[in-house]
């Protein structure tokens, strides 16, 4: 199916009162149709990966649809460029992180992408280099120990800025980092002690979340069980 008849179903489907309670989640609405993650994700598995599908839907610049970019785009055939063109347009915290959660952490930039973008000061830009740090912790169960300790110095620099998608995308990182396994359990507790010295409220936020997350018996029970 082309990008206009997958727009053209989607639109048929909109639901302005879905688009007013996005608004209260601070996602802007203005070429948003209210359509729901699970709605994207029956239409995503009827499309099938189709890499010039997905570009056609996120050039549309629709909400939804870039979202559904995401899904139906093949990771094998996202080129760095894209990845940059498509990191400048996010402007919203669930696009951003649904890009990285389902699509660019899967490249084989992603490592390299978390750490440049998490220097950026665009605020959807360094969101997006901790939600891949993130979504990697999440996914990728292969990857060594070391390739997420590399992260910490990063996270300690992000937990300073204020900016509230920034800030909750490194509490985020940290978080899914520490509950990997014990051994990052312990360094990213390590590292939450650090960041709660800084003379910084947002820093001070970051580490009591993570501290109080990351020390709880249940996360501490699980790693146990899995280790």
């Amino acid at each position: 199916m082309s990008a206009r008849g997958v727009i053209e179903e989607m639109r048929s489907r909109s639901d302005p009162k879905a688009v007013e309670g996005m608004a209260r989640f601070g996602i802007p609405t203005d070429k948003a149709l209210g359509l729901s993650v699970p709605t994207l994700r029956g239409m995503a598995k009827k499309l099938g990966r189709d890499h010039g599908l997905a570009l056609g839907l996120w050039k549309s610049g629709i909400h939804e649809a870039r979202i559904l970019a995401a899904m139906v785009d093949d990771p094998a055939k996202v080129t760095e460029g894209q990845m940059e063109e498509w990191v400048g347009e996010f402007d919203s915290w669930d696009v951003c992180d649904g890009v990285c959660g389902v699509l660019f952490d899967k490249t084989p930039f992603a490592y390299r992408k978390a750490v440049e973008w998490s220097r950026r000061e665009e605020e959807f830009v360094k969101r997006a280099g901790f939600s891949l740090m993130a979504a990697l912790a999440v996914h990728d169960k292969k990857a060594s120990d070391a390739a997420f300790e590399g992260f910490f110095g990063y996270i300690e620099r992000g937990a300073t800025d204020q900016r509230n998608f920034v800030k909750k995308a490194v509490n985020w990182a940290l978080r899914q980092i520490g509950k990997r396994n014990l051994r990052l359990n312990a360094k990213a507790l390590r590292v939450a002690a650090r960041i709660s010295k800084m003379d910084s409220s947002s820093a001070r936020w970051v580490a009591s979340d993570a501290l109080r997350e990351l020390s709880s018996a249940q996360v501490k029970g699980r790693l146990r069980r899995s280790s």
